[in-house]
């Protein structure tokens, strides 16, 4: 895009910009349709596993419900608790909202589509999202209320436990496609498993237990239920979110969904072929990638949703036993076995 802007007699600097900032728009403006649609799908599910409608009255089938709630926390009154640190808590928001969105700059759609394609894309990902919890942490503190002051001090916690299980999934992951680009652990996942037939390292015996726990890791990450201690509403009535109002506790609704979004593209990249067809049949490269790339990603957001309607929600000390006493020796384990089976293989035994 950029050397057709060049093409117009235009500098290779400014249609660099405006190149970027197209690509920017293009991911961002869908990104928050995608965010307005699946909190619409959440419900839905929830209410059908519930036996119930569900929205069903704003816009044909209540397609409009979220549209409609966002109107309405937009015309709403941003209150600041008079005891509240004022800057850091209306820039706390900000910090989730935008973590959020930056992360999918290095997110593949498709082969040759992503705004970022840098060879530490895994690395950025892993970085930035790991900023996310400071939205928590920052709002929690500067509320100078009690409720949101425990939850950013389980937001912490939650965060450091499943962030070092999944640290050594991807470096399993990393292992096998020998890259931390993005778009070429999708490519080295072509044909991977059973005579070049399957597409996905979540076929493969060694890694499909890492699928399961980076799977379940990615629920703790985005404090979905059952791990869903930072704002166990039960406990801490909305937890960091107790004090807000308006389009700032929009904001940490959209950066919320936002990042089950990413962690939904995370799973299908990873582990499952992202772009590709799960078998490795040439009819089925006709579908465009991307297609391939939405179903798998509406495949993870229904289970993140049939968990959350189904399964009750973790004690404290449960949710710290699973991600240190099973997760993390369990990670530690299959990182020893796979860089052992690869020795063997790859390598050679004398490497």
């Amino acid at each position: 895009m950029t050397a057709w802007f060049q093409s117009f007699g235009i500098t290779y600097e400014w249609s660099w910009l405006i190149a970027t900032v197209i690509g920017i728009l293009v991911i961002a403006l869908p990104l928050m349709l995608a965010v307005a649609m699946i909190i619409y799908a959440d419900r839905k599910i929830w209410a059908a596993m519930a036996l119930r409608r569900g929205p069903n009255v704003v816009g044909p089938w209540g397609l409009l419900q979220s549209f409609a709630d966002g109107l309405k926390v937009f015309l709403k009154e941003t209150i600041v608790p008079t005891g509240a640190n004022r800057g850091l808590f209306l820039i706390a928001p900000i910090i989730t909202f935008t973590v959020a969105l930056i992360v999918w700059a290095v997110i593949p759609f498709d082969a040759g589509v992503v705004l970022a394609d840098i060879n530490v894309g895994l690395l950025y990902v892993l970085a930035a999202s790991s900023l996310g919890v400071y939205g928590v942490i920052v709002a929690g503190w500067a509320s100078n209320s009690k409720y949101p002051f425990f939850s950013a001090l389980r937001a912490a916690a939650q965060m450091v436990s499943y962030e070092v299980s999944i640290g050594f999934v991807l470096i399993c992951v990393v292992l096998y496609a020998n890259t931390y680009n993005l778009s070429a652990i999708v490519m080295a996942q072509q044909g991977h498993k059973l005579f070049g037939l399957l597409n996905g390292y979540g076929f493969n015996p060694l890694l499909f237990p890492m699928a399961v726990v980076f799977l379940i890791s990615s629920m703790a990450e985005t404090f979905r239920t059952p791990f869903d201690l930072v704002e166990a509403e039960s406990e801490l009535v909305a937890g960091h979110q107790t004090e807000y109002s308006s389009m700032s506790f929009a904001l940490f609704w959209l950066g919320e969904y936002a990042n089950v979004i990413l962690m939904c593209a995370l799973n299908a990249i990873l582990f499952w072929g992202g772009w590709l067809p799960p078998i490795n049949w040439a009819p089925l490269y006709w579908i465009p990638g991307i297609l391939w790339l939405f179903a798998k990603m509406a495949f993870f957001f229904f289970v993140f949703s049939w968990v959350k309607a189904t399964v009750p929600r973790y004690r404290y000390d449960q949710l710290m036993r699973l991600g240190w006493k099973i997760f993390l020796p369990f990670s530690i384990l299959f990182v020893v076995l796979i860089s052992g089976w690869l020795m063997f293989t790859r390598y050679g035994v004398t490497a």
